[in-house]
């Protein structure tokens, strides 16, 4: 008497996942998860056609720091595209001005009164992106040139948090993605001052991943060059560009929208287990 074999279900041409903002609800027989970055579906064969699945994310509220230009602008631009509301503090608008629905305050973080009356009682990220690139030959450096990156890359950043701390505990979830850099772990001559100050923000993302978990994650990246306004300079010219991609194992420069989608990914509840790490996206530059 011959056996019958069961074949393993597979996925046909009729299986369907609708993706109706952001829900998922899966139909056939294809089951669908949202990747981290772009929320797109992917299959898994062999799932019971019976099965299905809904993953309502709501609305959230992200403050971003220095979201007028560069990282901070597409990051801004990225979290409203997906339906969050967003509120930026930056001393300009600049390119804001092209984005409706993203609430703006003219603000110097390191220097003026936060606006926190303005914020919503319940905050669920922020993103402390402002930064600095002072490349000066160790000799060169004054004490003004220490205190002026201590002051946009560190200070600025204790003072939003010290401002916002009681609106992150009222939330459910709340999430903070500050900035380092990849000179921090790999010795880069002329970087002293940047690198110092940015060795902070790394001590204070580890320092305060503990002391507010479970309740705030906290988290940093640490890019290398990155194609952005600030780097401007650095990127000037062909060659300038040709020589910066070379010093990278990926032969290339890093864009704003690849850091944005990282500091995104770690804002939200998808990388609700990952607290105090120090994240390089640099090309392979800081590790090979």
């Amino acid at each position: 008497m011959q056996r019958k074999v069961k074949r393993p279900l597979k996925a046909t041409k009729t299986s369907v996942a609708k993706v109706e903002g952001c829900k998922c609800v899966r139909v056939g027989k294809t089951f669908p998860h949202l990747h981290p970055f772009t929320f797109k579906p992917f299959s898994i064969i062999g799932v019971s056609p019976s099965y299905q699945m809904e993953t309502p994310m709501s609305s959230q509220s992200y403050l971003i720091v220095g979201g007028s230009s560069g990282i901070g602008l597409s990051l801004a631009q990225l979290l409203h595209a997906q339906g969050h509301r967003v509120i930026v503090w930056s001393r300009e608008a600049r390119e804001l001005i092209n984005t409706p629905g993203i609430q703006h305050h003219a603000i110097d973080v390191v220097k003026d009164e936060l606006p926190v009356d303005e914020l919503p009682d319940q905050l669920n990220g922020l993103a402390y992106c402002p930064g600095s690139i002072n490349l000066k030959p160790f000799r060169s450096l004054k004490p003004a040139d220490f205190l002026r990156d201590f002051e946009v890359n560190l200070l600025g950043a204790v003072r939003c948090l010290q401002a916002v701390e009681r609106r992150f505990k009222k939330a459910d979830h709340t999430s903070v993605v500050l900035f380092s850099t990849v000179a921090v772990s790999r010795g880069m001559a002329f970087h002293a001052s940047i690198a110092a100050a940015k060795g902070g923000i790394e001590g204070l993302t580890r320092s305060l991943a503990a002391e507010w978990a479970p309740k705030v994650r906290v988290n940093a990246i640490a890019p290398s060059l990155t194609d952005t306004p600030l780097a401007e300079r650095l990127l000037s010219s062909e060659d300038k560009r040709n020589a910066a991609a070379e010093r990278h194992p990926l032969k290339r420069i890093a864009s704003a929208a690849e850091m944005a989608d990282m500091a995104a990914y770690l804002l939200q509840p998808q990388a609700r287990f990952i607290t105090g790490q120090v994240i390089g996206i640099d090309g392979g530059l800081g590790v090979l």
